[in-house]
Order: structure tokens, then C-alpha cells, then sequence
């Protein structure tokens, strides 16, 4: 389906007022294909989905002329939402995608009842070239489907798209990230695999402590892809963090 200009999927129950969304936001240059697993597990668990492909990335890529900024984007799934649903939704992102839940949490606070950032990346104060390294030390550790499916959004979304888009979240790593995360009310649970190397331990137990109401957990043998690679021990996590909210 199409909605506020670009595309998402659904899958589940039509969000109510008693059951709110669950919001799956993806990573840099990738698209929501990647969340599809977790969201058929959260569905079958009677929750709503919705994952959309961003502005500017794989399917969504023509909805812009250039590479959103990071604000941007929040407010371009704050749109979305509000077509989608009708009250706050449990929002759940990986990667550079938990700048963009950040930032929607921190100038949308009334459509986020709950927050998941999974594996959040960039951690202010390392470099580019840091990052990157991360990351290529990270492929190894993910399942050969993920690669794929990456590899494919990523000439879907085109390298210069994904070029851009670094250099956009790198800045808001830089500057707006921390304190949008400063400003998140709603309940945070911020995930990890073991073997990720781009969010480290120390930094992802730092998120959880920028926020207001911040705890962290981690997925045993899970890398950066923790809910692509465990799906069921996610959507547990996700369950367990939102009950009284998607029940």
C-alpha cells in the first residue's frame, strides 16, 4: 500500500484505540523488507504492523529529489501515523532508524507510547570511517538472507542516495541525536545482539540512560540484525516491554 506519499505494509489487525500500532522504522538506504520477519511474529501474536520504506530509500526512493534529513523524516512518519492510527503507537527501529524514532519521540511525543531502538548506530563522537568499519566487521556475523536483502536495497536506493544519507545522520549523530533522546518521555527498552559491533555495550547502555525512562537487554549470539537473526527472542523482548499496551 501507499499512504502520506510513500509506501509501507501492513500486517495484523487494523490498529484501535485499545491496541496501538506497532511502528517498524528500518535503517540507512535500506527498506522495511528486513523487519518483515519480526512483523509477521508480532502479528501472529495479534498486534498490528505497519513497516513503511522511508522517504528516499527503496520503494519510497522517488517520493523526494534528494536525501531526507533525519527531522525530516520523523515528521514524514508522524504523517503516516496519523493516517494509520488512531492513537500512540510502539515504536520499534534498528540501527540509524533510532534517530528517526528519537527525533519523531521528541517532536511527536503524543503518537509514542512505547520506544525500541534496536542496535542504535552512529554513537556520537566516532567517526565516519569508524562507523564504516564497524559495520564491515558486523557482516560477517549476519545470516547470508540479510546480506541479500541489504545488498539489493541498497542498488534499489543507489549509492548516492546512501552516501547522502550518511552524511545526513552523521550530522544529527553530531548534534541533535543526544538531545532528542534527552527528551523522549515515553517507556524505552533499547536491544543489542551480543555480537554487534557497530552499537556497542557501553553505548547502548548510554542510551538507555539518556532517556527518561530507560532500561537495555541484550540478544545472546544476535549481531546488528538482531531482529532479522532472532525474530522470536525480539518479538518476546517486544511483547513482554509493551504488555498492557498492544494486549
Amino acid at each position: 500500500m501507499t499512504d502520506a506519499g510513500f509506501f509501507a505494509r501492513r500486517y495484523g489487525p487494523p490498529p484501535r484505540e485499545d491496541r496501538p500500532a506497532v511502528v517498524l522504522v528500518h535503517g540507512l538506504g535500506l527498506s522495511g523488507r528486513y523487519f518483515v520477519p519480526l512483523a509477521r511474529r508480532l502479528a501472529a501474536g495479534g498486534a498490528g504492523v505497519v513497516v513503511p520504506d522511508l522517504p528516499g530509500n527503496a520503494r519510497s526512493r522517488a517520493v523526494v529529489y534528494r536525501a531526507p534529513e533525519v527531522g525530516q523524516l520523523a515528521d514524514a512518519l508522524a504523517g503516516l501515523h496519523r493516517r494509520l492510527s488512531p492513537g500512540p503507537s510502539v515504536l520499534v527501529a534498528n540501527s540509524v532508524g533510532c534517530q528517526v524514532a528519537a527525533a519523531l519521540a521528541a517532536r511527536h511525543p503524543h503518537l509514542v507510547s512505547r520506544l525500541v531502538l534496536v542496535g542504535p548506530a552512529l554513537e556520537p563522537g566516532v567517526s565516519g570511517w569508524r562507523q564504516f568499519a564497524r559495520l564491515v566487521a558486523d557482516a560477517p556475523k549476519e545470516p547470508l538472507g540479510l546480506l541479500s536483502l541489504a545488498a539489493f536495497d541498497y542498488l534499489v536506493t543507489g549509492p548516492l542516495r546512501c552516501a547522502a544519507s550518511f552524511g545526513r545522520a552523521l550530522r544529527d549523530a553530531a548534534g541533535s541525536f543526544e538531545g532528542n533522546l534527552s527528551r523522549v518521555r515515553a517507556p524505552t527498552l533499547v536491544v543489542r545482539g551480543t555480537g554487534d559491533t557497530i552499537a556497542t555495550g557501553t553505548w547502548t547502555r548510554r542510551v538507555a540512560g539518556m532517556v527518561a525512562d530507560g532500561r537495555a537487554e541484550e540478544i545472546p549470539g544476535a549481531a546488528h540484525g538482531a531482529h532479522y537473526s532472532a525474530p522470536d527472542a525480539m518479538a518476546a523482548l517486544i511483547e513482554k516491554f509493551t504488555v498492557g499496551e498492544t494486549g
